[in-house]
């Protein structure tokens, strides 16, 4: 659809020059071959319009995906570092402490227990 064939381009013609005459149909084309090419035109200027704004509002948008993204992958690469250092072998005291020794009588007599 929006193809006109041979056919129908040859019966709007045949149309046209029974209601507009031979004198008019010179002048009738010209001035909608004009109408077509202002109408193409504005079109071709809104599109431009149009993806300007779309330009100018992208650009932001893709910087705060960007910097979302970034702050993102920081997290995870905070977040593995933190598991791997917990997953780590716990160090080695640096001097060991002497075993406490165990009093042979209690610190409470037993009458006041």
């Amino acid at each position: 659809m929006g193809q006109l064939g041979f056919s129908e381009m040859l019966l709007i013609f045949i149309v046209a020059l029974l209601v507009f005459g031979p004198k008019k149909l010179p002048e009738l084309g010209k001035s909608l071959g004009k109408g077509i090419r202002e109408f193409k035109k504005a079109t071709e200027e809104l599109k431009s319009s149009w993806e300007d704004q779309v330009k100018d509002i992208a650009t932001p948008l893709n910087e705060v995906k960007n910097d979302i993204h970034n702050m993102g992958q920081d997290m995870k690469s905070d977040f593995y570092q933190s598991l791997e250092t917990a997953a780590e072998k716990p160090q080695e005291p640096a001097h060991s402490t002497a075993v406490a020794s165990h009093p042979s009588e209690p610190a409470v007599s037993k009458e006041h227990a």
